[in-house]
């Protein structure tokens, strides 16, 4: 049976664009130009997901959407994306506070919506949903009906000394292989604020929403900070950094923590990638992480901040156990080994990366990180090693507690 899905929008040759745009896709379309006749559509023919104009005419599509949350039982969530006419810059928090699970600003591009979609049906499958007893069921004992309880979230931050050395682009394909190839809930957070690269890494739209969004939000819980979160199409949940560098200010160094703490207990791995600076924003998120990686290549100048992070690091306390180096690019030659590179720096190096480089920068221009693409290449093999030694790592040697500077 065909997926149904309900199409709200004023304008005849949206709604004729749309429905043809689903149909091809396998889609069974609903439509309907009017708020009061769209919530008696929904209620009759119980649509999966529902995309709402903002702009309608009378009930607008803000009003509308809250009417449809108001009738999801306890039970039953009806996914729902806004449309929003174009320079609508109020209406994104408005659409989130609406009750909305996203929202798209038009124009924008089938693939897009599709995309968005298919990530929220995924998300909100019936067969998921609970199903509350019946007045005939047996009374079950109150520890049988607890549902297991999820492990804190394993926090890991990947920490590059030096631009360039392929940071981001190691902590999201971790991130992917982890979500991918072990089966882990995984949110990545671009916590580079100024000038986050995981929009473009990934391909994905200035106008998605950001930590910023939450970092203004008048309280923050779980609801809120899911509704902010961006679905990959690889699995991965995503925390973006802000889309400007002036808003970056917003963020202060109590948000992150903060966000990392709700989220706690719905992952399995919290992945930060962050930027170079040791400034209180990064000192703060390093104190919550139970791991930070150091990212490094083996030069000169990225050896000489390696030693002077890891220096920097004992002195505010840190285990040694709690900092770990991975060698990126590690077969590329450059006139220094591992082994003079250990000497360097009195660390072991933890993991080697090592250095493929069209597989890497094939994946940056096209969007694709080769762990979603290519898992199967060289350099997929090697992260996915790197990434088992990590939940060996966790799983002989689980955080005790996290450090508190």
């Amino acid at each position: 049976m065909a997926v149904r899905i309900l199409v709200i929008d004023a304008d005849p040759t949206v709604q004729r664009a749309l429905g043809l745009a689903l149909s091809q896709a396998g889609f069974e379309v609903l439509t309907s130009g009017d708020g009061p006749e769209a919530l008696r559509i929904a209620r009759s023919d119980k649509p999966a997901l529902v995309l709402i104009a903002a702009n309608l005419p009378g009930v607008d599509g803000f009003t509308v959407m809250a009417r449809l949350r108001m009738d999801d039982g306890p039970s039953t969530h009806t996914p729902a994306i806004l449309l929003l006419p174009e320079n609508e810059a109020e209406g994104r928090g408005k659409a989130l506070r609406s009750g909305a699970d996203d929202y798209l600003v038009k124009p924008f591009h089938p693939a897009e919506l599709m995309a968005r979609m298919r990530s929220l049906l995924a998300r909100y499958k019936p067969d998921e949903q609970f199903t509350p007893p019946t007045r005939t069921a047996h009374i079950i004992p109150a520890a049988a009906q607890a549902p297991k309880k999820r492990e804190p979230a394993r926090v890991v931050v990947f920490y590059g000394a030096k631009g360039g050395v392929g940071t981001t682009t190691i902590a999201i394909n971790v991130a992917i292989a982890l979500h991918k190839e072990l089966g882990r809930r995984v949110c990545l957070i671009d916590a580079n604020l100024q000038f986050g690269d995981h929009r473009v890494f990934l391909d994905l739209g200035l106008d998605r929403l950001s930590v910023v969004d939450l970092a203004t939000a008048p309280a923050m819980d779980m609801d809120l900070i899911q509704s902010i979160l961006v679905q990959h199409e690889s699995g991965i949940e995503l925390l973006l950094a802000p889309p400007s560098p002036e808003t970056a200010e917003l963020v202060t160094s109590d948000h992150l923590p903060d966000i990392i703490g709700h989220m706690a207990n719905d992952f399995d791995y919290i992945v930060i990638d962050i930027d170079k600076r040791l400034d209180e924003v990064n000192l703060r998120i390093m104190d919550v992480a139970d791991t930070i990686y150091v990212v490094l290549t083996a030069d000169l100048p990225c050896l000489k901040n390696v030693r002077l992070v890891l220096e920097t690091i004992g002195h505010l306390g840190y285990s040694e156990s709690k900092v770990k180096l991975i060698l990126n690019r590690s077969n590329a030659f450059t006139g220094i080994n591992v082994k003079n590179a250990e000497s360097a720096l009195k660390h072991l190096i933890d993991f080697q990366i090592i250095n493929e480089y069209r597989s890497a920068i094939g994946a940056l221009n096209s969007g694709a990180p080769f762990m979603y693409t290519k898992a199967d290449s060289l350099l997929g093999k090697n992260v996915l090693a790197f990434v088992k030694t990590m939940e060996k790592d966790f799983a002989e040697h689980p955080p005790v507690s996290r450090a508190a500077r």
